[in-house]
């Protein structure tokens, strides 16, 4: 019990002093041990790493997840240790609508097999997006959140302990200054070698600690590759379905599926319409014939040309015809024939085909 208390005399004397010494340094009434420039260039870096990883998985979790809500349950579920509910997101609830619609206006009729054919491909991206969102969440979010609720608080608690270890040096030094008596000048030197000894050791520590920051910027970039690689397959894959149900409804009839005939038609000018051909090579560097001004001049002269098939195209009916991709058809224009289709010939073959699933040569 003696021991106890000597102790706890001892450690209430130590914190005493390092008060006074925080207090005079504040006042400048002390001096204060300056840390070398390389320590303090390592924290200055340390607490940038920490400030910037924190703004970047904050807004990565609104990109992931933009419902505050949600993102909030998540929080709770994960602090109570819980799965997650399943839940369908944005693009799957669209296209459960557009589905539920679909079945609902009848699949036979063209509005409703288009609302369908649109709901899967919502279904589509849906799933694509939930995939992006969890290798998203184990490959970036997880490392940047291990890095500050681990390794930063780490070197946090190490860097409070060198504090420590500065105050108790520097309040050594006041005493060794203040100390007249030989006996007295003898101890406050002991205290002092020992205090300096625990404070280089510490600030070693700390060094060592703020030195595996350069890992974690280099584990991080690793992240972040995968973060981008993650969010590239989306995208992808996001386009090709759209790539994919662009082509589908190209094979409605036009008063389905364009509104800009039926705006032009009323305004009793020329009727034009603009293809809706998705990104490609062949809309990077487009052939001389091809465009809306080749297939205008081919309506004009009433001749005919060659043509190349972009896409594969299933007939709808009778006067349509069927096409492959990469053949090369004649087309030429009838009088009377809705702008978006032109005649097609491929030998003894005739019948209508979209102009959008065409290129013309020269």
């Amino acid at each position: 019990m003696d021991f106890n208390v000597k102790r706890l005399a001892a450690d209430a004397g130590t914190l005493f002093s390092r008060a006074v010494q925080f207090t005079e340094e504040k006042l400048g009434q002390a001096e204060k041990t300056e840390l070398d420039a390389h320590l303090e260039n390592l924290l200055c870096r340390a607490e940038c790493t920490k400030q910037n990883t924190e703004r970047i998985m904050k807004q990565t979790e609104v990109l992931l997840q933009p419902n505050p809500n949600v993102r909030i349950e998540e929080f709770l579920y994960e602090k109570l240790e819980k799965k997650v509910p399943t839940r369908m997101n944005n693009h799957e609830m669209l296209g459960q609508y557009m589905i539920e619609s679909g079945s609902e206006f009848g699949p036979g009729t063209a509005y409703g097999n288009a609302l369908i054919k649109c709901g899967e491909t919502e279904k589509q991206i849906g799933g694509a997006e939930r995939e992006f969102i969890q290798s998203s969440a184990i490959n970036f979010l997880t490392p940047f959140r291990n890095f500050l609720e681990g390794d930063f608080k780490t070197i946090l608690k190490e860097r409070k302990l060198l504090q420590v270890k500065r105050l108790d040096l520097d309040a050594a030094k006041t005493r060794l200054k203040k100390a007249r008596v030989p006996d007295a000048r003898a101890v406050a030197e002991q205290d002092l070698r020992m205090s300096q000894s625990e404070f280089d050791r510490q600030a070693e520590i700390t060094r060592l600690l703020l030195e595996g920051v350069s890992s974690t910027h280099a584990h991080h970039l690793r992240c972040l590759t995968d973060f981008v690689e993650a969010q590239t397959t989306y995208y992808a894959q996001s386009y090709q379905y759209m790539v994919d149900l662009q082509k589908q409804l190209g094979s409605f009839p036009s008063t389905f599926s364009s509104n800009n005939n039926q705006s032009s038609s009323s305004s009793g000018g020329a009727s034009i319409s603009v293809p809706t051909i998705p990104l490609s090579a062949s809309m990077l560097s487009p052939s001389p014939g091809q465009g809306l001004s080749g297939f205008t001049e081919l309506r004009i002269s009433s001749g005919s040309r060659k043509a190349r098939v972009l896409y594969d195209y299933d007939a709808a009916g009778s006067s349509e015809l069927s096409l492959l991709a990469d053949e090369v058809i004649m087309v030429s224009s009838v009088p009377g024939m809705d702008s978006d289709w032109l005649m097609g010939e491929r030998g003894t073959q005739k019948g209508k085909v979209p102009i959008t699933y065409l290129e013309l040569l020269n």
